[in-house]
Formats: C-alpha cells, structure tokens, sequence
C-alpha cells in the first residue's frame, strides 16, 4: 500500500495558486555558501527567503570542516605560527592560477584574518592544536595542519610553509560544526528556511531575475517528510561510499516528491543568490564535461546535481572550469607512504609524492590515463604499519588496514613486482634504481620532492600498491566538481556569455567560478564558500542602492 501510495502520480489535488510570497533576496541551496549569503543580507536589513532541497549543510555539513585561513589569524598566532598575507598571497598564486583575477585572490588573502574571525563571531569553533605530521584529515588531537601542499618541494621553492587548514572543533569529520552555527545565526536573525524544496526555474520579468518556482514539500504530512529526511540523509551517508544503496534510497524520496510535493512561486524583491553546489552527482554532466573522471567516488549530496548551471541556462549565462574535477588520491595518513614512489602503467614517476591528494589524483588522471601504483619496501611498510594508530581517526585506519592488507602485490625482487602487476620489470625496476642513487649522491630528486622525507626503495619484499582512480569500497577516491557559472568578481552577479551581468541573478561557492576552480586544497573550497557567500549577499543589497 505504502509503494503504491508513493509512486501513484495520478489523482492528487494541485493547489491553487496563493498570494505569491516574497523577501528581498530569495538563496538556492543552504550550505556554508548559502547561509554566508544569507547572513551578509540579513546584516545589511534585508528579509532573506532559502529553499533548501533536503534538509540543510549540503555538501559542506557532510565536509571534513576545514577552512582555508592565513596571514595571522589567531588560531595560528596561538598555535606560534608566524604567517603573513603575504606569504598566503605566494602559496594561494601557485595554486589559484589564473581561476580568478589577481585583485579578487588579493582581496580574498587580504580578507582572510576578518573573515575568520567573522565566523567566530557566528560561532564557528576553531582550535589551534598543531598536527605535527602530514596527513589528509588530523585526528581529534588536532585542529590546525598543512591542508594543502604547503610543505612540497614545489611549495616549498617559492614560499615557506605556513599551516593555513583550520578544522572546525569537533570530533569526528567537523563539517557540521562549521555550517551548524551559521545556520543558526542566519535563522535567530530572522531568515525563513523553505526546507525540502527544489527550484525548478527562474522567474524574468523585463530581462531582470524577480524570482523561483519549483516544488516543495513543507507543507506536507510530517509523515512525508520525516520519511523523505531519512531517506535523504541515508542516502548521502552512508549511501555516499556505497552507490547501489544510494541510488536505492533516492527513488522513493524522488517519489514522495513527485506524489506530495506542491508548486510555488515565491519573489526576489532585490535578488536571486544561486548557491546549491556543483554538479558531480550529475552523471551526464560529469560525462559531458569531464569523461576522465566517471570512475570516481561522487563527493556531495545528491542535491549536487547542477542545478544552478541548469536555472541560469536558459539566460545563456557563461560557465567555465567544468572540465575541473578534484579527484583525491590520498597517500597519507600514515605519513611513512610519503617516501613510496608514485609509478604509471609503465613504472614512470609522475609527480612529487609530498603534494596534495588532489595534485596527486590529477596527476594520475591527466599524465597515467587513472592508472597508478606505488611502490614501497619492507621498511617503509613496517613503519607505515607503526604510525597507524597515532596517526588516524577510525575511518582512515580501516581504509589505511585495507590499502596495506587487501589486493597489494608482493615479491621478493622489484623486477617480479612488476611483472605481478603487468608493468614492464626493466622500467620500474630503472626508475627505483634511479631514484635510490639520486639519494645515496645527495642529488636533488627530479620531480621535486623535498629531501626530509627521500628514502630509499631497497629492502625487499617489496609492495606495489594500486591508487588507481577507478574506486572501489574499500578505497575510493572521491572528487567534486569545481568549475560552474562565471561570475563578476566585483560583485557574484551571473555574467551571460557576452559578459554582461544578469540582472537580479548571482552565483556563490561550487555553483559558481571561484577560487579554488583551477586547483583544489583541503579547506579552500569552503573559504571560497564563505568568501563568495558574503559577497553575493552583500552586493545583491548594494545593487538595490544603486538602483533606488
């Protein structure tokens, strides 16, 4: 009864239309993005309307909750890290690239201290306890760390390193203590959350964006949507790591959808602020755009479907960056696999072992067609196998246990490893010679990897093991889509192709070009969230100024 109750379409009643409700700016999508814009209107006295498709924090609350801070924040004063804008600005030049104009990565640098403390101000815990090893997430001894590639030797060459990823408080992956308070200082504040909505299309009057409609389930049966949060929110965790279960858990939310859901309209009296997130749970896009990159793990809510890119269509507003993917092929933690080699289907290296995951993932994607291994010897394994348990939070040690344990290769010669894994035995066995000779001369490695942590490859058995980018459960390489709608920088205002701005219309975090859409670094994306965020909620009060 309840299936045929769900997925029966035919003879609801459609509501009529009501008085159409209105605020002064109307937010797409309730991650860090959204609730920043929410709250830099709400400051500036304006009503603030979201529509939030599930229940709110997107892809930021399931987020590890690193922000991407620098030149002095008091976190790192605390912690004695002596960091200047200026040596953020020369770190964040070598990653940014040309994503955004020098004066906007200028004005995000030099904002970066106010903006922390900013976000203290809304609650936001931070904590200043410095992870003394190099990791991909610090376990709940440690709150401030090198989230990026800060202390690789391409980093390392231009500017000294400086921990900038400041992990929200919390145990655990923090991503909810990070938008948790936001979101409540943008309701104390007075902003009304449409929950369990989706807009399906902008509303133009005289070329200007006046409004939303879409469908939306907040005057359901509160059976309907407790049973649609559930749903939901299994379905992105843990549906996020298994993709059957989570396709199995969206189709009868889609289907409350469909059968209780009722449309509405509601007015933008100054603006329209798209912020619901990229678009890597959108296979056709992501195919379209990105074919390199399919066989990744989706990283976001299913709400992640490039739902901003299709509203702005028809206006034929600019996107850019969406071939960028941030595929993360993590190494680290235990920090011992920093001195493996990363080898292609040929025994080639391909990049400098040190970097971020990400640099690491697209290196394995853009230079080994996703094919990669690495290659390491009974010491490094051994001290790998040591460092586990100081080294990890629960999760990355049964991933870390299954990486050492679970399909590697082993062999008592480098040149029977390869043949175990089909790359040829005289190429990888040329690249480790070469490489343990450039350490016992004390030559410079090639690929730039600092020499603290060179060791050399020479005690057998060796190991090969597969990083390669197709994921599997037991290691997956997650990835989120970084590229989206081209924005004015001045302002967050959706350009159109001929680059004009669209009146009443603005974009922020992954559902728009920002600064982490050329490289990606943990934290980056959420700092962009909030930088972005602010500037669209701000501006979109200034226009009305200017316009009155």
């Amino acid at each position: 009864m309840l299936l045929f109750l769900l997925y029966d379409d035919e003879g609801g009643p459609v509501p009529g239309r009501s008085d159409m409700p209105s605020a002064d700016v109307v937010i797409v999508g309730y991650g860090v993005a959204g609730a920043s814009a929410a709250l830099a209107a709400l400051e500036r006295g304006a009503s603030v309307a979201v529509l939030e498709r599930f229940d709110g924090g997107g892809a930021s609350a399931i987020s590890g909750g690193i922000y991407y801070a620098g030149g002095g924040t008091n976190i790192q004063r605390d912690a004695g890290v002596e960091d200047t804008p200026e040596l953020m600005l020369e770190y964040l030049q070598l990653e940014v690239g040309d994503a955004v104009k020098p004066e906007t990565l200028q004005k995000f640098v030099d904002g970066s201290v106010d903006t922390l403390d900013w976000l203290q101000g809304y609650g936001v815990p931070f904590e200043g306890s410095l992870a003394p090893f190099k990791t991909s997430y610090p376990t709940n001894d440690y709150y401030l760390y090198f989230s990026g590639s800060e202390s690789s030797g391409m980093a390392r060459a231009a500017t000294p390193p400086r921990q900038r990823g400041h992990r929200a408080f919390g145990r655990g992956v923090s991503g909810k203590a990070l938008f948790a308070p936001l979101a409540a200082s943008a309701e104390r504040l007075g902003a009304d959350v449409w929950r369990q909505t989706r807009a399906t299309d902008l509303i133009v009057e005289d070329g200007r964006v006046v409004g939303v409609r879409g469908m939306t389930l907040k005057d359901a049966p509160g059976w309907v949507r407790r049973l649609y949060s559930r749903l939901t929110e299994y379905a992105t965790k843990p549906g996020i790591y298994y993709p059957p279960m989570r396709k199995a858990l969206e189709g009868p939310a889609y289907a409350l959808e469909r059968r209780f859901a009722r449309p509405f309209e509601i007015r933008a009296n100054d603006g329209v602020i798209l912020s619901s997130g990229g678009f890597i749970a959108n296979r056709e896009l992501v195919r379209r755009y990105a074919p390199a990159y399919l066989d990744g793990l989706e990283l976001g809510t299913a709400g992640d479907d490039g739902t901003a890119l299709k509203l702005a269509e028809p206006l034929n507003a600019a996107t850019g960056h969406l071939d960028e993917i941030s595929a993360w092929r993590f190494i680290v933690p235990p920090a011992a696999f920093l001195g493996s080699l990363l080898v292609d289907a040929k025994g080639q290296r391909m990049v400098d072992e040190s970097r971020y995951g990400a640099a690491l993932g697209k290196a394995i994607v853009q230079k080994a067609g996703g094919v990669g291994y690495l290659v390491a010897d009974k010491a490094l394994v051994k001290r790998a196998r040591q460092q586990l348990g100081s080294q990890t939070l629960w999760f990355q040690r049964i991933q870390a246990e299954a990486f050492l344990n679970v399909g590697r290769k082993k062999a008592g010669s480098i040149e029977e490893l390869a043949a175990k894994a089909g790359i040829e035995p005289d190429a990888l066995a040329r690249t480790v010679s070469e490489h343990n000779q450039a350490v016992a001369d004390g030559r410079p490695d090639p690929l730039g990897k600092p020499d603290d942590i060179r060791v050399p490859i020479g005690q057998g058995p060796f190991y090969l093991f597969n990083v390669s980018i197709k994921t599997n459960m037991l290691n997956p390489c997650p990835m989120l889509t970084l590229g989206g709608l081209v924005v004015d920088e001045e302002t967050g205002a959706v350009q159109t192709t001929s680059g004009a701005a669209i009146p009443g219309l603005y974009a922020a975090g992954r559902a728009a070009v920002g600064i982490c859409s050329n490289s990606y670094v943990s934290g980056l994306s959420l700092a962009d969230c909030v930088f972005s965020g602010r500037r669209a909620g701000t501006e979109s009060q200034l226009d009305t100024v200017r316009r009155s």
